[in-house]
């Protein structure tokens, strides 16, 4: 009965989930203004900015401990000339402990779930970031996690149908 809390009515419930961020990191980051590198011509400037979003997880040695990483590269370019104005990539990373989920939810919420605690952070370092560089602060739109979750499956289910159709 370990997995299971006795209700006032005398029935069973499922084990509470448990999430708890236990650290926060910046586990890499670079900013190029090449605007001043290259020393592009001022002029008129409309930039066209480009966010890429990846994630990955791995388990800890101490039980029910994650590592999460969210990788974000933004390109921003000059929509007149194409010329690249500044390139941030950041890698965020959080260690959570998780406990009281089931094996098949475990993915869904390292992937989803744990991101989106560590979303609001990464936004600010971003903003802050780019502003500091000398550019108007960046501020990041809201990542929907489970779509890019899903997106993610999609794209796996796809991959694994392709060699099956290609030896028929």
């Amino acid at each position: 009965m370990a997995d299971e809390n006795q209700t006032g009515n005398g029935t069973t419930a499922a084990a509470q989930v448990r999430l708890q961020v236990l650290a926060q990191y910046v586990r890499d980051l670079s900013f190029e203004n090449l605007v001043v590198q290259k020393g592009l011509s001022g002029g008129e400037v409309q930039p066209d900015v480009q966010v890429a979003v990846s994630l990955d997880a791995r388990k800890r040695p101490v039980a029910n401990q994650f590592e999460v990483i969210i990788k974000f590269k933004v390109t921003s370019k000059n929509k007149a000339n194409g010329e690249v104005l500044f390139l941030l990539e950041l890698e965020y990373g959080g260690t959570f402990h998780i406990d009281g989920v089931s094996e098949e939810q475990l993915h869904p919420m390292l992937l989803i779930e744990c991101p989106r605690l560590l979303f609001p952070f990464v936004r600010r370092i971003i903003s802050d970031v780019t502003r500091d560089g000398g550019f108007p602060p960046l501020n990041v739109d809201t990542v929907d996690f489970l779509a890019l979750y899903r997106q993610e499956l999609a794209r796996r289910v796809q991959a694994q149908q392709v060699p099956a159709e290609k030896v028929n």
